[in-house]
C-alpha cells in the first residue's frame, strides 16, 4: 500500500522529492526494498503533522506536502491543486482541499469532515457536524441537511495539507485547542491561533482511506499492482 501512495505522489509534477516518515522498521524495509526514500522519526510524534515537522529537520524546503500513508488512491492532480493555491496565495500559511458533498449519509456522518469558507475560499470551520446549517420550516436535522445539499454549499475535507515552512514550526509548537479536542480535528488548532488555511475546491473522487480490514479489501478490489505499472 505505501508504493501506491510513494509512486502517485511522485507524478504530481509540483513534488520535487517524496520521502516516507515512519516510526516503524517494518515501513522502513518495505520503503527501501522498492527503491523508495524513508526517514526514521521519533516514536512519540502525536500526529502526522507533527511527524512532518520532525522529518523538516532533515529536510530542506519551502513547502512541505503531508500526504497521508494510508491513502493508496491519492490522485496527484489533488496534491498539484493544494501546492498551486499556497503558492498563489502569500496570505495563507496552509492549503488543504474540499470536494462536494452530495450524499445525506456522509453529511451526516462524524467521519467525514466538513468545511466551510469565506469569499477568499479560507477556511471558517472544519466540523463533523453537518454545516452549513440550512434553516427549514421543518427543524428536523435531517431535513436541514438535504436542504443544504440541494443548495450545493456543503463541501467535504480532504486531509492533505501543504505548509510553509515557518508554518509547519509553529503548528508543530502550538498547543491543541478546546475545539481541536472536541472535534479531534488538528487543523482545529491553526485556525484558533489565527493560521489562515487556504481551502481548494477540487472536483472528482475521495481517495479511500484505509483505516480497517474492510478499508483493505474495498481497495484490493479497485487497483491492482500493476496500475502504476510497479511490480507486486
Amino acid at each position: 500500500m505505501v508504493r501506491h501512495v510513494y509512486e502517485r505522489t511522485k507524478r504530481a509534477r509540483t513534488i520535487d522529492e517524496v520521502v516516507i516518515a515512519t516510526d516503524d522498521p517494518r515501513v522502513m524495509e518495505a520503503v527501501r526494498s522498492f527503491g523508495g526514500q524513508a526517514l526514521m522519526t521519533s516514536p512519540s510524534c502525536p500526529t502526522g503533522t507533527d511527524r512532518l515537522a520532525e522529518a523538516s529537520q532533515h529536510i530542506q524546503a519551502d513547502l512541505y506536502v503531508n500526504v497521508q500513508g494510508d491513502e493508496p488512491m491519492i490522485d496527484p492532480a489533488f496534491i498539484d491543486a493544494a501546492v498551486d493555491g499556497l503558492k498563489g496565495d502569500p496570505d495563507a500559511a496552509i492549503s488543504t482541499l474540499s470536494l462536494p458533498l452530495r450524499d445525506l449519509d456522509e453529511m451526516m456522518s462524524d467521519t467525514v469532515v466538513k468545511v466551510v469558507t469565506n469569499a477568499r475560499n479560507h477556511a471558517l470551520y472544519f466540523s463533523r457536524s453537518p454545516i452549513p446549517h440550512a434553516r427549514t420550516n421543518e427543524r428536523s436535522l435531517e431535513a436541514t441537511a438535504l436542504a443544504a445539499i440541494a443548495s450545493s454549499a456543503p463541501r467535504k475535507h480532504v486531509g492533505l495539507y501543504v505548509f510553509r515552512r515557518e508554518a509547519l514550526a509553529r503548528f508543530a509548537s502550538l498547543p491543541p485547542s478546546p475545539l481541536e479536542a472536541l472535534e479531534q480535528l488538528e487543523q482545529l488548532r491553526a485556525l484558533h491561533h489565527g493560521m489562515t488555511i487556504l481551502v481548494e475546491s477540487v472536483d472528482g473522487e475521495t481517495s479511500v482511506a484505509v483505516d480497517t480490514p474492510a478499508d483493505l479489501d474495498r481497495v484490493r478490489a479497485l487497483i491492482s499492482p500493476d496500475s502504476l505499472n510497479i511490480n507486486p
